[in-house]
């Protein structure tokens, strides 16, 4: 059967993204405010959301080698989501900072190792209509601003240890998802593929992590604290997690119409576009953060600084890794942005948040995403991006 032809299933896929989304929808909002809650002061509260993202540096890679090398994906998929389930009911016992700590790198480890292979699986089953991805994908964004207006309104109800209960629920629901999607067949390895390490010698490479760490460090005070700014602001929770939610709108709404942008752009121009909206969207929260108009606009902008930019980079990575390299290829675009970058952005954005309180580090992070849209505009040239459209 040609591979156009094949059968996609559709919602089995997008059933794991809207779990896997809704529990980040749950954490990076309102996981500062159970820490909070318990007593941690803001560099605790930092500190420990950077070791939740540092499993991301580790684990992506090492799950992504032994699906390369062993295969069976959606095994190993679905052990990591058990794990990660069974691992997390330790929250409910723990309550110093160094034991949190073990809890929460333990179940990171299982949980963010998951998505990049799960990314994988998808393209595979893609195949030729990977433009389709962002169709797929935007049900994480609808897991994640369900999550996120759900979770605003239980926290003013019940309080913040809520918030465990509802991740531990959401967790059965991703492990269960897992069930129900089945190996995809076998994709014959393009020839001539090089080695992981020849590709890692490429300049371009090594430009495009560099420019995807420097963007996601910027985002440390935003998923770290942004809840917690708004709040000093006297903003409710449930008016924070729609504005949470009214971010999501717009990623979903970018995402439904990337296949678009792609096919017209290329992928370096929209990365560029991406990174120096980011920086306008830290001004505006940094400026006017008492102005619920310019807070609504900034949100409207996670349109470019999430959805845009990843839409544009994972076809970068899907044409960069072909073949037996995508596991690793999406395990190192998460590590090096989401892990490394994340952890970076919320660890340095702790450490400075009760010195030079939250608007003036807002302001900080806008150099980050300017510096990136500077070495993608200037190291990168057009021949070093895929070809995803006219332009």
């Amino acid at each position: 059967m040609h591979p156009e032809t094949q059968p996609l299933p559709y919602w089995r896929l997008s059933g794991f993204y809207v779990f896997h989304f809704a529990i980040l929808g749950v954490i990076i909002p309102y996981w500062g405010l159970l820490l909070k809650g318990r007593g941690f002061d803001a560099q605790s509260i930092g500190e420990l959301m950077a070791i939740l993202l540092l499993a991301k540096i580790i684990a992506p890679n090492i799950w992504g080698w032994l699906c390369d090398h062993v295969g069976h994906r959606i095994w190993l998929i679905r052990l990591g989501a058990l794990c990660s389930l069974l691992v997390f009911i330790g929250l409910f016992q723990v309550h110093t900072f160094w034991l949190i700590a073990v809890v929460m790198l333990a179940y990171s480890f299982f949980w963010n190792a998951n998505l990049p292979q799960f990314e994988t699986l998808t393209f595979h089953y893609l195949r030729e209509r990977a433009a389709l991805y962002a169709r797929i994908r935007v049900w994480g964004s609808v897991g994640f601003m369900l999550a996120v207006i759900c979770l605003g309104w239980l926290i003013d109800l019940y309080g913040t240890e809520i918030v465990l209960w509802v991740v531990l629920g959401l967790f059965f629901c991703l492990w269960l998802s897992t069930l129900i999607v089945a190996e995809p067949p076998a994709v014959p390895h393009p020839p001539g593929t090089l080695a992981l390490s020849q590709l890692l010698r490429r300049p371009v490479v090594w430009a495009f992590l560099a420019a995807i760490f420097l963007l996601q460090a910027s985002h440390g005070p935003y998923y770290t604290f942004y809840t917690i700014y708004l709040e000093g602001y006297g903003y409710t929770k449930t008016l924070i997690g729609q504005l949470w939610a009214l971010g999501i709108l717009a990623e979903i709404a970018l995402f439904w119409v990337a296949h678009h942008a792609l096919g017209r752009w290329s992928v370096r121009l929209l990365l560029v576009v991406s990174f120096v909206l980011t920086a306008l969207r830290w001004v505006m929260i940094a400026l006017f953060p008492q102005s619920l108009t310019s807070l609504v606009l900034a949100q409207l902008l996670h349109a470019a600084s999430f959805g845009l930019f990843h839409a544009s980079a994972i076809h970068w990575v899907q044409h960069y890794f072909p073949g037996r390299l995508q596991g690793r290829g999406q395990a190192l675009y998460s590590s090096v942005c989401f892990g490394a970058g994340g952890a970076v952005g919320s660890l340095v954005s702790g450490y400075v948040w009760d010195d030079l309180g939250g608007q003036l580090t807002f302001l900080l992070a806008i150099a980050l995403p300017l510096l990136a849209a500077i070495l993608i505009g200037t190291v990168m040239r057009a021949a070093d991006m895929p070809a995803c459209g006219t332009r």
